[in-house]
């Protein structure tokens, strides 16, 4: 079973970091966003 590494970082604007994340190519993972955090997939290991 391959190992998924998630990477946590604080920020002061969710909204402008997803759209950010997203522009730049990278998918939000509904699974395990919400209103208080956003989930990007970088990689098929790297969250």
């Amino acid at each position: 079973m391959p190992k998924t590494l998630f990477i946590s970082l604080p920020v002061a604007d969710l909204a402008a970091s997803t759209a950010f994340y997203e522009a730049l190519g990278f998918a939000r993972n509904a699974q395990f966003s919400d209103e208080t955090a956003a989930c990007m997939a970088w990689s098929e290991a790297i969250r």
